[in-house]
């Protein structure tokens, strides 16, 4: 099924429904729909076609949409890009997906017109905003006579190159099929049908595969879509406010800055009924302040998925987030959210060794997944492609084990675990424990080499504002909860915790940083 069809069928059902907001700017159904195909016959009409790829370098916008809609009713490849990216990066990015066509907000003008001349593959130009020499200006394009009919496609055709954020290395492009879209929306909403479906803010990215599967699933189903061109809290909260939004996704560093917002009291957010988080780990804290913060109205789901599953595999739903009924109910329920909840209907999840063997519930290993709509593969990496997909499963890299009621807990990235002297110790335990001091803001654990133990247990501690501790006290604190091998052994006090654009703490930087300190203790 063809992509550009989750916008088309709608639109020819209810033209008058408005659907996108962005910055004052409201599109209905039909305007929206009309914009994409005239962008879609500007495309064609610069040459571009089936065997060609856009690439998008830009924040949030209502253009963003509408060139995704209109890559897919051509059969184009859609490349979004990390507008955080160094140079470096994006020359990586743009050489190795051999991107044909390339769109470019006003911002990042100068950064393209630097790689210009390495770009050998790209044969357009386009410009989002102002008029630049060498660029076809976006609005240009909209002049062209409408492409109405949507491309032939194959469920197996590469629809989205999206690239990992590289938190270990270069950049991979995750291959991602039209079918493979198809399977995640159709499973997860109903088709639009004229009623009121709410309001979804959208503030993450949407060259991260959960703004791209938001702009699908809710513009599919009838919910209007309410973008931010970045996130900020306060916006966040005015928009939520002032747009009377019902659903938003948020990613847990975001949730901390909209808690501890000065104008969060102050805000009505009494619309909101499902606030959804993921892509990257959880403190307890933060979702327990958030819980007791937030409208008791409001329903929290913990969405956990990777760009390789094309979104969401498990769920932590509302049920799971309230800490009402008896106390070991509570209990249990506190336990819980730590987790990531149980697999989507659509998907099977199993907990494996080295080997692939599959291990029983409370042994820690590696998640892999089986789907429909996990990713075609790594773009032209057929060796990490062979062992990623191994026997039908993906596996995802990310440790974690499994409850006698099906609950899935994450236990940290591979590359993240620490051997100590032959123990495997998950960093996320450490983390939560750390979390739970009364002086600790965030914490994050990590390996450091050792020539006796192999690894020692190390913690960058950001502290709370105003308050103190000692490494020592740390140390002790952990030892008094922990298994006497997996507390930290160093303490690291930091101002904040390097992370990459959606929230995740890159360990390899702090590795890097304080191994060589460790040499010199």
């Amino acid at each position: 099924m063809n992509t550009a069809m989750f916008l088309s069928i709608p639109a020819s059902m209810f033209p008058e429904q408005e659907i996108l907001v962005f910055e004052g700017r409201r599109f209905d159904y039909q305007s929206l729909q009309d914009r994409v195909n005239r962008l879609a016959g500007g495309l064609k009409a610069l040459g571009l076609g089936r065997s060609d790829r856009l690439a998008v370098l830009q924040t949030n916008c209502n253009e963003y949409v509408e060139a995704y809609y209109a890559a897919s009713k051509l059969g184009l490849v859609f490349i979004p890009l990390n507008y955080r990216a160094k140079l470096d990066e994006l020359r990586y990015m743009l050489t190795d997906s051999e991107a044909t066509a390339v769109m470019v907000g006003d911002r990042y003008v100068e950064l393209i017109e630097k790689l210009r001349p390495e770009l050998g593959s790209v044969r357009v130009y386009i410009s989002i905003g102002s008029e630049w020499p060498g660029m076809v200006r976006y609005e240009e394009l909209l002049g062209a006579e409408a492409e109405e009919v949507e491309a032939e496609v194959d469920d197996g055709d590469l629809n989205v190159l999206m690239y990992t954020s590289g938190t270990t290395a270069l950049p991979k492009g995750v291959m991602l099929t039209y079918g493979d879209f198809s399977e995640y929306v159709l499973n997860s909403v109903e088709p639009a049908d004229g009623t009121d479906r709410g309001s979804f803010l959208l503030a993450v990215p949407l060259y991260h595969i959960a703004g791209l599967t938001s702009i699908m699933t809710n513009i599919y189903t009838g919910r209007r879509l309410v973008m931010l061109a970045q996130f900020e809290p306060g916006l966040w909260l005015k928009t939520v406010e002032r747009e009377r939004i019902t659903h938003a996704f948020v990613v847990p560093t975001m949730l901390k800055r909209i808690l501890d917002h000065p104008d969060f009291d102050s805000t009505d957010l009494s619309s909101l009924q499902i606030l959804s988080y993921g892509a990257a780990p959880m403190p307890l804290p933060v979702i327990r302040r958030a819980i007791e913060r937030f409208p008791k109205t409001v329903g929290f789901i913990n969405a956990f998925g990777q760009t390789e599953t094309t979104s969401t595999v498990t769920v932590l739903g509302p049920e799971d987030h309230r800490l009402e009924g008896p106390p070991e109910e509570v209990e249990k329920k506190l336990r819980r959210l730590s987790s990531i909840g149980r697999p989507l209907p659509d998907v099977e999840l199993k907990i494996v060794d080295e080997a692939g063997n599959e291990l029983p519930p409370g042994q820690v290993g590696e998640i892999a997944i089986r789907s429909a709509r996990v990713m075609k593969g790594y773009w032209k990496r057929e060796a990490e492609t062979a062992q990623t997909l191994a026997g039908g499963w993906i596996r995802t890299r990310d440790m974690g084990w499994v409850d006698e009621d099906g609950y899935v807990y994450l236990a940290g990235r591979k590359s993240d675990m620490i051997i100590r002297g032959g123990e495997n110790i998950a960093p996320e335990e450490v983390e939560a424990v750390l979390h739970t001091h009364p002086a600790v803001d965030e914490a994050a654990v990590f390996g450091v080499p050792d020539e006796e133990w192999g690894e020692r247990v190390a913690a960058a501690v950001v502290l709370k504002p105003g308050m103190q501790a000692t490494a020592e006290e740390l140390i002790e604190y952990c030892r008094q909860r922990l298994a006497s091998f997996k507390k930290p052994e160093l303490i690291f006090f930091v101002e904040s915790l390097p992370r990459n654009p959606m929230g995740k703490v890159l360990k390899k930087d702090l590795r890097q940083t304080f191994a060589s300190r460790v040499g010199s203790l």
